[in-house]
């Protein structure tokens, strides 16, 4: 019997925070939905922070996923703006550890590495692709739905391959380190 398991990507985001789902059975992958949490309404950004974490909790209590893979901030220039960001994450990964959810990050250039295969891709790229490889219909206006969902469509594909936070300076050490991992 195939195993099947759910898994929510996290875009997270004090203006816009973006999430997606997908179903795994087996080794394939179904997607459930992508949407958005709107916060540019809001001016207090503890009001903020608590929206994000009651929709995460929402979301957990509705579609019960077995993992959560969200987006690691990037490292940008205006300290106050990562600060915010950093936040945002945090109280996304407090509710998914509230709940007891393993929770993985990857950094952006992972993300878009795991699914166009380049690491500079833009979001219209990654968006293009989500919409190629689940059989998407319609993208939505903001992509910030579909970069929750490239996470978790990234940890789909990263998962049981590599470990985060490692890193290869080709294809020789990948398999040097991964030799148990590789199939003759």
């Amino acid at each position: 019997m195939a195993t099947e398991k759910i898994i929510l990507g996290i875009d997270p985001g004090t203006t816009i925070m973006g999430f997606g789902l997908i179903k795994v059975v087996g080794k394939k992958m179904e997607f459930i939905q992508m949407n958005e949490l709107m916060l540019k309404k809001y001016d207090d950004h503890y009001t903020k922070l608590k929206l994000i974490f009651e929709r995460t909790i929402e979301l957990i209590d509705t579609y019960h996923p077995d993992e959560i893979a969200i987006e690691a901030p990037f490292f940008g220039k205006n300290v106050q703006s990562m600060l915010k960001l950093g936040r945002a994450q945090g109280v996304a990964m407090a509710a998914g550890l509230s709940r007891e959810i393993p929770i993985t990050e990857y950094l952006p250039k992972k993300i878009k590495m795991a699914i166009t295969g380049n690491g500079n891709a833009s979001k219209e790229q990654v968006a293009k692709m989500l919409q190629s490889v689940l059989g998407l219909k319609t993208l939505p206006k903001n992509l910030d739905s579909t970069d929750g969902l490239a996470a978790a469509v990234c940890h789909f594909y990263n998962e049981g391959r590599i470990e985060v936070g490692k890193s290869y300076t080709g294809w020789d050490a990948f398999v040097k380190q991964n030799a148990k991992r590789v199939k003759k």
